[in-house]
C-alpha cells in the first residue's frame, strides 16, 4: 500500500532539492542564507517526524482499542479527534478552518 507523503518528505525532498539542485546556481553571497533555510527545513522535519510518530503510536493503540470492543467512550473520541486536528494543522489547514467554521 502505498502512502502519500507527509509533511516530513516533503521538507526533506524541498531541503534536498535546494541543496544539490539551487544551492550550486545560486551566487556564493547567498550560499549562507540557503544553508541556514536547508537547516531549519532539516530541524522543522525532526521535529515534525517525532510529533507524528507519537500520535500515530497512540491513534494505532486507540484504534486497536476500539476494533478490540475495549474502548468505545467519549474520552476515546474526544483523543482521536484531537490528533486528526493536529494531522489536519500541518496537511490541510484550510479545511481545518472550514471545520472550525462549522463548528461554531
Amino acid at each position: 500500500m502505498s502512502r502519500l507523503p507527509d509533511a516530513t518528505d516533503l521538507l526533506v525532498t524541498a531541503r534536498e532539492a535546494l541543496l544539490r539542485r539551487l544551492l550550486p546556481s545560486l551566487p556564493e553571497a547567498l550560499h549562507y542564507e540557503a544553508r541556514m533555510i536547508a537547516n531549519a527545513m532539516a530541524i522543522a522535519a525532526r521535529e515534525c517526524h517525532a510529533t507524528t510518530a507519537v500520535d500515530l503510536a497512540r491513534e494505532r493503540e486507540l484504534s486497536s482499542g476500539i476494533r478490540r470492543g475495549l474502548r468505545d467512550d467519549a474520552s476515546t473520541r474526544r483523543e482521536l479527534l484531537a490528533i486528526t486536528l493536529r494531522k489536519l494543522e500541518v496537511s490541510n489547514p484550510r479545511l481545518l478552518a472550514i471545520y472550525s467554521e462549522k463548528g461554531d
